[in-house]
Formats: C-alpha cells, structure tokens, sequence
C-alpha cells in the first residue's frame, strides 16, 4: 500500500492531545468517545481521534451555541 491515499494525510491524536485540544479533561474526552459524539478508533487499549474530527466537534459546538444565544 502507498502513501497516496486519502488515510495518508489522516492525522490522530491521543486521547490526552485531544483533551488539550478540546480543554477539557480526558474523562470527558473519553465520554465523548463512548457515547459516539466523537469518533475514534481503537489501537490495542488506546483510542485515537481524528484531528478532523475534533475540529468539526468545536466548529459544531460553536455553531450550536451560536443558535442557543
């Protein structure tokens, strides 16, 4: 398999790298996982989130807040 397809610019991050990302703790990061409001996956007994993945959660978190106000 080569580097040319679209996994190859796939970025993960770790859980902890998500908490960062997110502010928030990892527990949260892990509820998030659990209840599906975030996808990731599962490499032996860790997850990885997309780094996509957590840019479109703030883009919607912010666009929901934004209807709330």
């Amino acid at each position: 398999m080569t580097g040319d397809g679209p996994l190859s610019e796939v970025k993960f991050l770790t859980v902890q790298e998500t908490a960062e990302a997110l502010r928030v703790s990892k527990m949260t990061v892990y509820r998030l996982v659990h209840d599906g409001v975030l996808p990731a996956i599962r490499t032996g007994r860790s997850f990885r989130v997309p780094e996509q993945a957590v840019h479109d959660y703030l883009q919607k978190t912010r666009t929901d807040l934004n209807r709330s106000g």
